[in-house]
C-alpha cells in the first residue's frame, strides 16, 4: 500500500512539473523587494558636510539598493575613524544615513608620571588638541609611551586612558600612569660554563644583578639592547683567553608573575682552548720587510690565542702603512685552526696598495672661523706624501682650538686618482664667547663676585680676548688681556696681560681679621716661537709695583715719640714688619714646554711637562733667581677611567743682602706657598715653615705659665712661606653614565704628596717673665720702657733695678711666647675622594680628604669646596 501510495504521489507530480518548465519562472521575493536609490540624505552631522560623508560611501543615487550595499557602506564610514556610531536605513526609495560624529580632542592630561617628565612622554603621543578623536590612536599612543617605560626598565607601568565628555562634542584625554617599580635584574644564570666560574663572566657584563650594595647602579635593570652587548661581551672575553669556538647558544630574559624582576639565563658553549702557531705578515708593499716584520709582532708562537692582541696589531699595521702614505692599505689576519695541537696560526696579509699623495684640503662648514685659522693647524700640506700620524695630529691640534664640536675627525676622501686622497675638515662652530656673571661660596675666599667675558676666536681670526673683575672677602682684581696665536701670520704667539690685584690676606689666621694686604699693579708681555711639533719656547717680561702695609691701628706704635708710628714687632712679629714696603719687580722669564696632550682643557691621554726661570733685578728694587718646573702623564685606563700624574717643583735664591741675621734675603711676598687649592686636605698656605705665637693663659701649680694651645685661647699662625716646594698628585677620574656625564658630573679619587721648606730661622718674639705673671717691654735698643703685671692698661709699675716706667703704652700687649715650626723637608700625605661639577653657579670642586702625614704647624682641612669661581 505504502508503494502504490509513493507511485501516486510521483506520478501525480509530474504533470505538474511538465507545466512548470512550459510557463514562465516568477521573480524570487530578494528581487521583487530591490528598489533604485533616489536620494541620500545625511543626519546628525556637526561639523562635516553631509557631502562629504556621502563622498566617504560608494552608495550612489540612481543605483540599486541591496543589504549588501549598505553594509559596505557602513564599513567605507567607520573605516574614516570620523564616525562613532554610523546606521543606514533606505524607504521609499532614500537612503538615510544616521550618524554621530567621534568628539574632538580638546586637550591631553598626563597623571601619575613622576619619573618621566611630560617634556620625554609628550612626543610619543600622536593625538593633538583640534584632533578627532579616535580609540585605535589612544591605543597607539599608551602603546608607545608604555615602550617608552620599558626602555627605562619599568615593565610593570600601565596606562588607564580615560575620555572626559564636554559640551559641543568636545572630550579631554587623560592618560593614568601608574610607573611601577623599575624592574630589576633578580639573577644572572650561566649554563655551560667550566673555565670560569659564574662570578667571573658576571664581572665581565654590563648588566648586574640588583643587589643590597648596588642599589646606585643603574646597570641592574633589565635593557634588551644591553642583553645583546652582554652576549658580545662574553664572547670578546673568551676570544682574549684563547676560546676561539665560543658561542652563546641562547639567551632568554623571563619576566616574574609579578613584573618587577627578570631572570636572565645564558647558555654557553665554550670549546677548546687554543695557542698562538705560527705567526708572521705577508707584506705586498714595497719598503716593508715582511720577515723583518714578523720579528715585531707582539704575539708570539705557544702564547694563548688572544682576539685583541689580533685586532691591536691589525690597527698598529695599517697606521704604520699609513705613516708611510698607504692611506688605504688593506691589513687582512687570516687564520689557520689546527685541531689536532690547539694551535691557531695567523698571518697578517698587508695587501698591495698604492702609495697615496694629498690632492687638496677642504674645510667646509666654518662661517665665523677664517680657514686659514683651521688649516694652519694641518701638520699635513696638499702636495705631499699622506702620514696617518700626521692627519691624527692635525685632528687633535684643530679639537685643541676649542672652537668647534667634540668628536671632530679630519675625514679621509678618495681624489681623482688612485693615487690622490682629499683630506676634508668638515666643522660644526660652536659659541666660543663668553659672558659670565656670578655669585658663590667657597671654603677658601667665603662669598664670591666674579664677572668676567672673554672671546676665544676673536674676528674669526682665533684671536683671544678677555676682561674678567672679581671680588671676595679676601681678594679683588681686575684683568684685560689678548693673545694672538700666529703674530703676522707667522708661527709665533704674542699676548699681554694688564692687571690689578688687591690681596687682603686673612690667612695668618689672627682673630683680629685681616692683617696683610697687597696691592699689585702690573703687566706681563709674552712671546711663544716652537721649536718642534711638540716643544715650544715661551719669553715673558713682567713688570709689578707692589706695595705691602699692615694695619697701623693694631700693629704700629710710636714708640720714639717723634710722630711717626712705626711697625711694633711685639705686636705683628719682626717676620711681618720685615714685609712691609712699596717696592718695583722687573722680571725676565723663560718657559720651556713640551705637550703630547690630546685636549688642553680635559685631557685624556698624553704628557706635559715645562720648566721656567724668572729673574728679577733688570732694575727694580727686588732680586731674585726663582725656578719652577711642572709635568703631567695622562693615561686612559679600563673602560672610560682616566688615570694621570701630575709633579712640581720649584726654588727661589735671593740675590740681596737684606742685612741683619735672621732676615731672608727672599721677601715673604716673593716666597712659594702651598696648601688649598693646590693641595688637598690643608688649609690655605697651610704648608711649610710658620710661627705660632702663644698668647699666656694662665701658670700652673708650680707657677709655671700656660699657653693658648687653640685659636679660642689666643694662638696665632703665621704662615711664612718656603724658598722651595714639591708637589706630587696622583688620580683616577671615575666614568659616570651618560645622564651624569651631561651634567658634568666628573669624580676621582687622589693622593697629593707635597712640603714646603728652606726658609732662614726668623727671630722671635716674647715677653719674659720672671715671676711668671709680670713681664717687661723694651724698645729697639733694649731700654725698657714698661714694667708691670698681666695689664698694662694701669700705670702701677713696681720698679725692676732701680728702672722707672715710662707712660703706659696705647696697646695692651697680653703676655705670649713664640714658636718657629714647619720647616720641614718631610712629605705631607694626603687621600681622599673630589667631584667636579658645572654647575649652574659654575664650576664646583668638592674634596673629602684624609690626613696621612702632616708636621707640626700645619693646618689641616678635610672638607673644601668652590663654586662660582674658576679654580
Amino acid at each position: 500500500m505504502a508503494a502504490a501510495l509513493l507511485c501516486g504521489t510521483v506520478l501525480a507530480g509530474l504533470p505538474q512539473a511538465g507545466m512548470a518548465q512550459d510557463a514562465p519562472v516568477a521573480p524570487a521575493p530578494s528581487v521583487l523587494q530591490q528598489e533604485t536609490i533616489e536620494t541620500i540624505s545625511v543626519a546628525g552631522a556637526q561639523r562635516l558636510e553631509p557631502n562629504t560623508i556621502v563622498s566617504y560611501m560608494r552608495l550612489r543615487a540612481g543605483q540599486p539598493y541591496t543589504q549588501a550595499a549598505a553594509d559596505e557602506a557602513l564599513k567605507e564610514l567607520y573605516a574614516t575613524e570620523l564616525f562613532s556610531d554610523v546606521t543606514i536605513g533606505f524607504a521609499n526609495g532614500n537612503v538615510l544615513v544616521t550618524v554621530q560624529e567621534n568628539p574632538v580632542i580638546n586637550r591631553i592630561v598626563l597623571e601619575g608620571n613622576k619619573r618621566l617628565k611630560e617634556d620625554k612622554i609628550r612626543p610619543e603621543i600622536k593625538l593633538a588638541p583640534r584632533q578627532i578623536f579616535t580609540r585605535s590612536k589612544v591605543r597607539a599612543d599608551v602603546a608607545r609611551i608604555l615602550e617608552l617605560y620599558k626602555r627605562q626598565g619599568r615593565f610593570a607601568a600601565s596606562i588607564e586612558p580615560q575620555m572626559v565628555r564636554l559640551d559641543q562634542n568636545r572630550v579631554d584625554i587623560v592618560f593614568e600612569i601608574n610607573e611601577g617599580p623599575k624592574s630589576k635584574v633578580r639573577q644572572i644564570n650561566i649554563i655551560g660554563n667550566e673555565e670560569f666560574s659564574d662570578g667571573k663572566l658576571r664581572g665581565e657584563m654590563i648588566t648586574k644583578q640588583a643587589r643590597l650594595t648596588s642599589f646606585l647602579s643603574s646597570n641592574t635593570t633589565y635593557d634588551p639592547d644591553r642583553l645583546a652587548f652582554d652576549q658580545q661581551k662574553l664572547r670578546q672575553f673568551y676570544l682574549t683567553e684563547g676560546y676561539a669556538d665560543f658561542r652563546v647558544v641562547s639567551a632568554v630574559a623571563e619576566l616574574t608573575p609579578d613584573k618587577r624582576d627578570f631572570i636572565i639565563t645564558y647558555v654557553v658553549e665554550e670549546g677548546e682552548r687554543y695557542s698562538f702557531g705560527e705567526v708572521d705578515v705577508d707584506s705586498q708593499l714595497r719598503d716593508f720587510d715582511s720577515e723583518r716584520m714578523s720579528g715585531n709582532l707582539p704575539m708570539k708562537t705557544g702564547e694563548f690565542y688572544n682576539a685583541k692582541i689580533v685586532e691591536d696589531t691589525v690597527e698598529q699595521l695599517t697606521e704604520t702603512a699609513g705613516a708611510f702614505g698607504y692611506a688605504f692599505a688593506d691589513v687582512r689576519p687570516q687564520f689557520r685552526r689546527n685541531p689536532e695541537d690547539l694551535t691557531m696560526d695567523v698571518t697578517f696579509l698587508l695587501a698591495e696598495a698604492p702609495r697615496v699623495y694629498v690632492e687638496r684640503i677642504d674645510v667646509n662648514g666654518n662661517t665665523l672661523t677664517q680657514d686659514k685659522v683651521i688649516r694652519r693647524e694641518f701638520r699635513i700640506a696638499e702636495g705631499d706624501a699622506f702620514n696617518s700620524f700626521q692627519v691624527k695630529r692635525s685632528t687633535n691640534r684643530i679639537n685643541g682650538l676649542g672652537y668647534f664640536q667634540e668628536g671632530f675627525e679630519v675625514e679621509q676622501q678618495p681624489g681623482s686618482e688612485p693615487d690622490r686622497i682629499v683630506l676634508a675638515a668638515n666643522v660644526e662652530e660652536k659659541p666660543t664667547g663668553q659672558l659670565q656673571l656670578s655669585a658663590g661660596f667657597s671654603s677658601l675666599e667665603s662669598f664670591i663676585l666674579a664677572g668676567s667675558i672673554q672671546q676665544r676666536n676673536f674676528r674669526g681670526r682665533g684671536q683671544t680676548v678677555g676682561a674678567s673683575v672679581n671680588y671676595s672677602r679676601n681678594s679683588r682684581s681686575a684683568q684685560l688681556s689678548f693673545t694672538e696665536p700666529y703674530l703676522f701670520d707667522k708661527n709665533i704667539s704674542a699676548g699681554i696681560d694688564v692687571y690689578r690685584r688687591d690681596f687682603n690676606n686673612n690667612y695668618f689666621n689672627r682673630d683680629n681679621g685681616a692683617t696683610y694686604e697687597q696691592s699689585t699693579t702690573g703687566f706681563q708681555a709674552r712671546v711663544g716661537v716652537p721649536l718642534s711639533e711638540y716643544t715650544s719656547l715661551v719669553g715673558s717680561y713682567t713688570l709689578n709695583f707692589d706695595d705691602v702695609t699692615l694695619d697701623e691701628n693694631q700693629f704700629f706704635l710710636d714708640l720714639d715719640g717723634d710722630g711717626v708710628p712705626t711697625c711694633e714687632p711685639l705686636l705683628a712679629g719682626r717676620y711681618l714688619c720685615e714685609a712691609i714696603g712699596k717696592r718695583t719687580s722687573s722680571i725676565l722669564g723663560l718657559t720651556l714646554a713640551n705637550s703630547t696632550l690630546n685636549s688642553r682643557f680635559r685631557p685624556s691621554s698624553g704628557h706635559s711637562a715645562s720648566i721656567t726661570a724668572d729673574f728679577a733685578g733688570l732694575g727694580g728694587s727686588v732680586k731674585y733667581l726663582r725656578l719652577r718646573s711642572k709635568a703631567a702623564k695622562y693615561w686612559p685606563v679600563l673602560n672610560g677611567f682616566i688615570f694621570s700624574l701630575q709633579a712640581e717643583g720649584g726654588a727661589i735664591r735671593g740675590l740681596e743682602d737684606r742685612g741683619d741675621a735672621g732676615v731672608d734675603n727672599v721677601r715673604l711676598t716673593d716666597r712659594f706657598f702651598l696648601g688649598e687649592p693646590q693641595m688637598r686636605g690643608f688649609d690655605v698656605r697651610g704648608v711649610g715653615p710658620r710661627v705660632l705665637r702663644r698668647r699666656l693663659t694662665g701658670v700652673d701649680t708650680d707657677g709655671n705659665p700656660i699657653y693658648a694651645q687653640t685659636r679660642s685661647e689666643g694662638l696665632t699662625d703665621d704662615s711664612l712661606g718656603g724658598n722651595a716646594y714639591y708637589l706630587g698628585r696622583a688620580e683616577l677620574e671615575i666614568p659616570l653614565g651618560a645622564g651624569a656625564r651631561e651634567l658634568g658630573l666628573r669624580p676621582s679619587i687622589f693622593l697629593d704628596v707635597g712640603s714646603l721648606f728652606s726658609i732662614n730661622d726668623p727671630v722671635l718674639q716674647q715677653s719674659p717673665f720672671p715671676d711668671g705673671i709680670s713681664y717687661q717691654v723694651t724698645n729697639s735698643d733694649g731700654e725698657p720702657l714698661f714694667i708691670g703685671t698681666d695689664n698694662l692698661a694701669t700705670t702701677d709699675a713696681f720698679a725692676a733695678d732701680g728702672v722707672t716706667p715710662l707712660d703706659p703704652l696705647e696697646q695692651n700687649i697680653a703676655p705670649f711666647t713664640e714658636e718657629f715650626v714647619g720647616d720641614s723637608i718631610k712629605p705631607r700625605i694626603a687621600i681622599g675622594i673630589g667631584v667636579n661639577w658645572n654647575s649652574p653657579f659654575g664650576p664646583l670642586r668638592i674634596d673629602f680628604a684624609k690626613i696621612l702625614a702632616k708636621q707640626d704647624g700645619d693646618d689641616t682641612k678635610e672638607f673644601s669646596f668652590n663654586v662660582g669661581t674658576q679654580f
